[in-house]
């Protein structure tokens, strides 16, 4: 199993690095985002450096310097993980990227054990196939947190299961000092405390368990209140960092509203075209996790309502959180990126029994992952 894993990880990491290798062949260098002269200090290929485009410059920054202004809504562990382990290659960027590759691969071994273990007849290698070729997967092997958090996510998911409550917590922690989805493992948690309660085997450390993914939320925001004065600073920080966030919660219907407004109305360039890609693929996983969510549903002869599977309806909604949670600062800006942590998306896709639609995403997928992929390593901001 573990050798599958690694044919697909490595076809996948020669892929990304073939389309960052001819990209600059086809498509002019932009560079359209700040300090990206700092790359350069690093002494790499473009090629490779061009993979800590855009927030990989700022994680970079942190890992060398600690937080400057507004630099707060990057969650800390993954730059200080960069500093510790940069010793071994005196090189702040090729840390990060070794890093960031090392920890996606374990997080596919972690995925696949925790999709056997669920339910043995989900097919992984698909599963697998479709998170890999999906437009935005390339971040995983980028300078940024999408591959350590895929491998603290699954990680989490694979000691749930296993009932593993110390590496639970840990991995809760650790989680959620990364990115502020981790927070949102206690859908997961409450979810697996259902069934223990209908085992009549609650107990006090399971109550515990369940707000453990607080805690490294919590410990950031205590140390931005020390340092910044204000504990949600890595949410009020978020304007400087353009991509029309607001700082005021906006609903959907009020978001959707604006991206039809834009289509009717802005210049059709290249930002319409990533304003299109944004909307389009934020309906294209919702409707999936919708149907997948109604799949988990069944009403016995007395309209009673049961449950299939709770690993799957947890894992759903918290896909679900994933994909809305964003979209409360008033834009679809970086979904097609954020999708990458709705691991209901790939299990349904991949499982479908429609060979025809797979066929097609499957290209469609690889077509817009090489052309997103592409423009990104040239400095356009993709997601």
């Amino acid at each position: 199993m573990i050798k599958k894993i690694f044919l697909f990880f490595l076809i996948w990491k020669l892929l990304t690095l073939l389309i960052s290798y001819f990209s600059e062949k086809f498509i002019p260098y932009l560079g359209f985002f700040p300090y990206k002269e700092e790359l350069l200090k690093f002494n790499l290929p473009k090629f490779i450096y061009s993979l800590a485009n855009f927030d990989g410059v700022h994680y970079l920054q942190i890992a060398q310097n600690g937080y400057s202004q507004f630099q707060q809504a990057f969650f800390p562990l993954y730059p200080i993980l960069i500093k510790i382990f940069n010793p071994v290659f005196n090189n702040y960027l090729l840390t990060g990227l070794f890093m960031s590759n090392l920890f996606f691969f374990f997080g596919l071994i972690f995925f696949v054990k925790y999709l056997q273990l669920i339910d043995k007849k989900i097919n992984w290698q698909q599963t697998l196939l479709f998170l890999l070729v999906f437009p935005t997967s390339f971040f995983f092997g980028n300078l940024y947190t999408e591959g350590l958090f895929f491998f603290l996510f699954t990680g989490f998911l694979y000691f749930l299961k296993k009932e593993n409550y110390f590496l639970i917590i840990i991995f809760s922690i650790l989680a959620s000092l990364t990115r502020l989805i981790g927070v949102f493992f206690i859908i997961l948690i409450f979810f697996n405390l259902i069934k223990i309660i209908k085992n009549s085997k609650l107990k006090i450390k399971n109550l515990i368990l369940a707000f453990s993914p607080l805690i490294g939320f919590l410990i950031y925001c205590f140390y931005l209140w020390k340092t910044t004065g204000n504990p949600l600073m890595f949410f009020h920080s978020q304007p400087a960092f353009g991509a029309n966030r607001s700082t005021n919660i906006i609903i959907l219907p009020q978001v959707i509203f604006r991206y039809i407004k834009i289509f009717f109305t802005a210049q059709f360039n290249f930002q319409y075209f990533i304003s299109l890609f944004e909307f389009l693929t934020f309906f294209l996983v919702l409707i999936v996790l919708t149907f997948d969510f109604f799949i988990q549903l069944k009403f016995n002869k007395n309209l009673k309502l049961k449950i299939k599977n709770y690993d799957f309806l947890g894992l759903n909604l918290f896909s679900l959180a994933n994909l809305i949670l964003p979209t409360l600062t008033g834009t679809f800006s970086s979904i097609p990126r954020y999708s990458l942590f709705s691991l209901s998306l790939f299990i349904y896709i991949g499982n479908l029994k429609n060979s025809f639609l797979k066929t097609g995403l499957l290209i469609i997928f690889l077509i817009f992952q090489i052309i997103i992929f592409g423009f990104f390593v040239q400095g356009y901001f993709v997601s």
